[in-house]
């Protein structure tokens, strides 16, 4: 894949992610709920999916591009613990609520309308999925940048379901809870192009950025997804969600590398 092709699918793959929040909002057209159950499975097996692409394609590739010894084991180790305490800090000072339990969480969210806490959390929990997609699409590898879009490209689909809902239920028409959630699509792509681009400006460092990806994503999948999945009663039937997510992604990804 080389020339206008190669850049073509990059760019794609940086920008159809995105989109799938979108596509996966357009049921609540159609109805206005949707079992906890099966919603916190498929975000369960969005979890699992992530999982499997922040394992097989951000932390082992760090580790493989660093030389695959002990000292690349360490700079994945840092990068992983970097990227997951930046959310931390973006997640503790930037105002927001969160979509499923509504805790409202930073600074200054008295002075914020709703709507802007919820685009707020959006973007937290997006921008680092994009950034990881971008990440993945640096490298020289293209197939480990498809396997990453893939990956959380299905995810997105449960998620956008899951914030168009949220935002239904508090009453928000059923065109702009669709179109807060294609929003929090679009935010990805820039995430993406910036991921790609730190990889080309620092080619060197492409394993260290790597795993700041991939600790990034995972701080997302622990402090956000995986909780929100088992609060509602359905623990075990989400913990299945997530073994059956993670294991489809390894299978996607061992067949697209």
């Amino acid at each position: 894949m080389k020339g206008i092709s190669a850049n073509l699918i990059i760019a794609l793959g940086c920008i159809i992610p995105g989109l799938m929040t979108g596509l996966g909002a357009i049921p609540i057209f159609f109805t206005k709920s949707v079992s906890q159950k099966v919603l916190d499975v498929l975000l369960g097996a969005a979890a699992g999916v992530m999982l499997s692409a922040t394992c097989f394609s951000l932390i082992l590739p760090s580790i493989e591009y660093g030389g695959g010894d002990l000292k690349a084991v360490l700079i994945a180790s840092a990068g992983i613990f970097l990227g997951a305490l930046m959310l931390d800090m973006i997640d503790k000072y930037a105002p927001h609520e969160h979509l499923i339990d509504k805790r409202v969480e930073g600074k200054n969210t008295e002075s914020l309308k709703k709507i802007w806490l919820f685009v707020i959390a959006i973007t937290i929990h997006n921008f680092p999925e994009g950034l990881a997609t971008g990440v993945g699409f640096g490298t020289e590898n293209i197939s480990n940048g498809i396997a990453i879009a893939l990956g959380i490209g299905l995810q997105n689909m449960p998620e956008g379901m899951a914030v168009a809902l949220a935002l239904v239920r508090e009453d928000y028409s059923k065109k702009s809870a669709f179109l807060i959630a294609l929003f929090t699509g679009l935010i990805e792509p820039l995430g993406a192009f910036l991921g790609f681009g730190l990889v080309s400006i620092f080619r060197p460092l492409i394993g260290f950025i790597l795993a700041l990806a991939g600790g990034a994503m995972l701080f997302v999948i622990s402090d956000e997804i995986i909780p929100e999945t088992h609060s509602n009663g359905f623990e075990r039937e989400a913990t299945y969600g997530i073994i059956i997510g993670f294991i489809i992604m390894m299978i996607l990804d061992i067949l697209l590398g």
